[in-house]
């Protein structure tokens, strides 16, 4: 669809950042949203934290990407206007949408709260909404979405903070709770100490855990204990820490997307073990059954998590002043910010200062 279409699409002039192609760039975009349902909660943005599933999806790195494309999935915003049937919000609320802007309502998953594992779950960006349009995210100024898909921001939580916890907070708070590695003394490893790690581990902390930080990279471990808190450091590729660590965890979330082995990562958990893959490793795995077999260990995946956990999981970082650690920068400087993103030159996430970045013709 052709820009000036995309513009007059729906009734309500929005304006964002989109990439038109694979290359990832993004630049201004004049688009529309759809006006206001019954249901339905009009935002302003203020900010939006920036994931490394938008970087992929500008660049079109999984092969399903639309152009033009509005990235943004950790938006955080006040409510403008509310529907004429909506419950749960009124104007001048603190909001947030996450990963979802709708489901089925009806499956299985559906009826458990669990919308992210909906088959017919549809994306904040770059999807196809029920009506046929693109779904644009959070890199604009404004947003129209179905309250059921709105989160509470509670009171004490920067705002600038809270946008990134409604992707990577849930992401490793979804498993924690599920898997049962949320009990106070339980001890738990987190490979990987990027954006989704290094919140993994203040969410550990706040459950009472021990916690183990797993990395390639032995000039982590300062941060990881001084600054995260975390209790102790294993260099992954160190193998002497690695075998005097053997059979030491109850579980373990590994957080990284990069293409790793996962056997050693098997015989550090005590028998009944678990590790849990949330990172989206694009490569098959090898894994020797015999490592599962002898001491009843599990491998498993999470993703997200529903709107009830969702809330349930900001809720609890409030109340336990678990902040991710931002760099927020100007809408303008997006590009940049992909660029150190891919390189993993930030700590650890990016949020966009939406509401304050002037557009191109102000």
């Amino acid at each position: 669809m052709e820009a000036s279409q995309v513009e007059f699409e729906h009734p309500r002039k929005a304006f964002g950042w989109a990439a038109r192609d694979s290359s990832g760039l993004l630049s201004p975009f004049n688009f529309s949203r759809r006006d206001i349902g019954e249901k339905d909660v009009a935002l302003k943005v203020l900010y939006c934290g920036i994931c490394h599933t938008d970087l992929h999806m500008a660049k079109n790195d999984w092969g399903n990407s639309i152009y033009p494309f509005v990235p943004g999935h950790e938006v955080v915003g006040i409510v403008t206007e509310v529907g004429s049937k909506v419950k749960k919000y009124k104007v001048g609320d603190k909001v947030g949408v996450g990963y979802l802007v709708e489901s089925c309502r009806s499956c299985q998953n559906c009826v458990e709260n669990l919308e992210n594992y909906c088959p017919k779950s549809i994306l904040t960006q770059g999807a196809k909404y029920t009506d046929g349009t693109t779904t644009y995210g959070g890199y604009s100024d404004s947003m129209v979405v179905d309250e059921h898909f709105v989160i509470r921001i509670p009171e004490g939580l920067p705002l600038d903070a809270a946008a990134p916890l409604l992707c990577a907070g849930v992401t490793v708070y979804s498993p924690m709770k599920y898997y049962g590695l949320d009990k106070p003394g339980m001890h738990v490893g987190v490979v990987g100490l990027g954006g989704l790690g290094h919140v993994a581990v203040k969410f550990a902390k706040a459950h009472g855990l021990k916690v183990t930080v797993i990395s390639t990279s032995p000039n982590k471990k300062e941060e990881a204990i001084k600054n995260l808190g975390a209790d102790s450091f294993l260099v992954s590729r160190d193998l002497d820490q690695m075998e005097a660590a053997k059979e030491t965890l109850d579980g373990i979330i590994d957080t990284v997307s990069a293409a790793h082995s996962i056997q050693s990562l098997i015989g550090l958990l005590k028998s009944h073990g678990k590790l849990v893959l949330i990172g989206g490793i694009e490569k098959p795995m090898e894994l020797q059954a015999f490592s599962l077999i002898i001491g009843r260990k599990l491998v498993g995946g999470s993703l997200v998590g529903g709107l009830k956990e969702t809330q349930e999981m900001i809720d609890f970082a409030a109340k336990h002043n678990v902040k991710p650690e931002i760099e927020v920068v100007p809408m303008d400087y997006v590009n940049v910010a992909m660029e150190r993103l891919a390189k993993a030159d930030v700590k650890y996430r990016f949020v966009i200062d939406v509401a304050n970045t002037p557009k191109p013709n102000s």
